[in-house]
């Protein structure tokens, strides 16, 4: 009997390039990753900004074209994803370069993913359930390559990709080993000119990243030690980098605290990421920035079950006052950012609260919030919000 997994046809990650100027190294590690004639996918409005005309002309005078998908939403959907696959086949593409925030980052990955699998394979087949991902032909997925430029969301080192069905207004994890990128390439100062609310809302996303998976009742002491390492450079950095944009030390370390968050929650999400994504699937609000607006309602709805380990936490990173100091600290933070109140400034509406209470509850963050979510308790937290 064999012990072989299925479909294991996949390599693990290159490297990750990580300091100021690494950019100009794109079009090398792509050719060391297979790729002869890639498609950028980035967003709408990153796609006429000087960087990425910059990433292109270094991916020109390697000889590797300078193809470009940006019909990327905020919350990109499955249109997006089909609309970026018809332009990666009829361009003969073989492979991807994911450049921007979280969004292109994500539908890259889908395309990579999808553009090649046989048909009658849905991508919401392959959803981040028990063993979906082994559905798909990995020797068909696309190289990827990693290109943040935005301090927030982590999927330059992740598994997965966040897809918006767009007939549900359902958020959906996509998971597949192989969308881990063959390379990512951090450069800092491909953030300097994000702005300023993007600054703070992917900051704030970094934050809730290391938050809950911090906070989450399940076992896995080195995911608790770089979610701490990783709040502690949030709290330092994320106000110098709003404040200063060409602050090149403190951008940095945002880089660095974005990635740390997605390796931290490996060891789950909660309450934060739950009532986040269905918001931003129904209203199309940035995701982070709707973390940030419910991250101080979801430390009370939770402080029974996480107080003595948010206290640590706060000693930890130079914050007086236990709990209560650390949950001051995150509402000084806002203020600095200029963070929304509430949900109400966001657009959410109480009649919408029963759906939202449900979408929430299906979404699988839920599942690692240290205090289990009910329907009563959910739409309580959500009024809450409001």
């Amino acid at each position: 009997m064999s012990n072989e997994v299925p479909n294991r046809n996949w390599s693990y990650p290159t490297a990750i390039k990580f300091g100021v100027g690494r950019i100009g190294e794109l079009a090398e590690h792509a050719q060391s990753a297979g790729l002869r004639k890639p498609l950028l996918v980035t967003d709408k409005a990153l796609a006429s900004l000087p960087i990425t005309a910059a990433a292109l002309d270094v991916l020109e005078a390697a000889g590797l074209g300078r193809a470009v998908f940006s019909e990327v939403d905020p919350n990109p959907n499955e249109k997006n994803m089909a609309e970026g696959i018809a332009v990666y086949k009829a361009g003969g593409h073989d492979g991807v370069i994911c450049f921007g925030g979280g969004s292109a980052l994500d539908l890259g990955k889908m395309i990579a993913l999808m553009a090649g699998q046989k048909k009658g394979l849905s991508v919401w087949d392959l959803e981040d359930v028990d063993d979906w991902w082994t559905r798909a032909d990995a020797a068909k997925i696309a190289p990827i390559i990693a290109v943040p430029t935005t301090a927030g969301t982590g999927s330059e080192v992740g598994r997965a990709g966040v897809l918006t069905n767009s007939e549900t207004h359902k958020k959906k994890i996509i998971f597949h080993p192989a969308l881990m990128p063959k390379v990512t390439i951090c450069d800092p100062a491909l953030t300097v000119g994000m702005p300023k609310f993007i600054t703070a809302g992917t900051g704030m996303d970094a934050l809730a990243h290391c938050l809950e998976a911090y906070c989450s009742p399940f076992y896995h002491p080195m995911s608790q030690g770089i979610a701490l390492e990783g709040m502690r450079l949030v709290f330092e950095n994320l106000p110098k980098a709003y404040k200063h944009p060409e602050n090149l030390e403190a951008r940095a370390h945002m880089m660095s605290a974005a990635a740390m968050g997605a390796v931290a929650f490996q060891k789950g999400l909660g309450a934060i990421h739950s009532l986040s994504h269905p918001i931003g699937a129904v209203y199309n609000t940035h995701h982070g920035t709707t973390n940030a607006v419910v991250m101080p309602m979801v430390l009370d709805f939770n402080r029974k079950a996480v107080k003595d380990r948010l206290a640590a936490a706060a000693a930890y990173c130079g914050i007086k006052g236990g709990f209560k100091g650390f949950r001051s600290r995150i509402m000084d933070l806002r203020a600095e950012l200029a963070i929304p109140e509430n949900l109400t400034r966001l657009g959410v509406k109480d009649p919408d609260l029963d759906m939202l209470t449900g979408m929430a509850l299906e979404d699988p963050s839920c599942g690692g919030n240290p205090v289990k979510m009910t329907k009563k308790n959910t739409r309580a937290l959500y009024e809450a919000c409001l």
